[in-house]
């Protein structure tokens, strides 16, 4: 089995402690946190292949974790799997509609936890396979509104990109152009700027054709292969 990076938030120090043990044995890198509000910050600071979230806790709750992540640059289309002892449809409802992928009932216990990661890893490994950046120098065209500015990619990714475009702000929505290397293949995509920091800014795609979003997966493969 890949290996698998994941984030499992529960104050239960005990639930906490089992879920960590049975995906390390599923040989997962896993980061176990029993504070909401450090999970907050981390999902901030780097990706993640899949997160746990218990939905009962003290400062911030699942729901409100589970927002926080969806608002995060490095997070935003993690699959998250929400664990909690309510069944009810109420609740299942508004996980969702904040972004939850996948429910685990509590109590929890090692055979649950086991056939969960294997039956999700597919999803999982498939948003690894999205996040992945690779190095792409390119110049590139972006336009905002009546404005054109031009400047410079540094990585793509299938689900976005970073580059340096003096003028763009976060949560502008902008159509991006630009030439894959060594290619005559020009990708023409909708997005929106989700990051500005240090000159320059993360974009997440919106709309991308289908071939051209064939073109930029191929790109990558290449580019990862040593």
């Amino acid at each position: 089995m890949a290996s698998l990076k994941l984030l499992v938030v529960e104050d239960d120090i005990a639930n906490l402690e089992l879920m960590t043990e049975v995906f390390k044995t599923l040989e997962a890198e896993v980061r176990p946190l029993n504070d909401s509000e450090s999970a907050a910050r981390v999902v901030t600071q780097e990706n993640f292949d899949g997160i746990f979230l218990d939905l009962e806790m003290p400062k911030l709750n699942g729901f409100e974790l589970a927002q926080k992540i969806r608002e995060s640059s490095w997070n935003r289309l993690t699959p998250i799997v929400i664990v909690t002892g309510r069944g009810d449809r109420d609740a299942m409802q508004k996980a969702f509609a904040i972004g939850a992928t996948f429910f685990l009932q509590k109590p929890v216990d090692r055979q649950k936890l086991n056939s969960l990661l294997r039956t999700v890893r597919g999803t999982l490994l498939e948003n690894r396979r999205r996040a992945a950046r690779v190095s792409m120098q390119t110049e590139v065209s972006c336009t905002v509104g009546p404005r054109t500015l031009r400047g410079r990619t540094w990585n793509l990714s299938q689900g976005g990109m970073q580059l340096e475009v003096e003028g763009l702000k976060p949560r502008e929505a902008v159509r991006v152009s630009f030439r894959l290397p060594s290619s005559a293949v020009v990708i023409d995509a909708s997005a929106t700027v989700v990051w500005a920091k240090d000159g320059r800014q993360g974009i997440l795609f919106s709309r991308v054709g289908a071939q051209q979003q064939e073109e930029i997966r191929q790109f990558i493969v290449r580019a990862e292969k040593p």
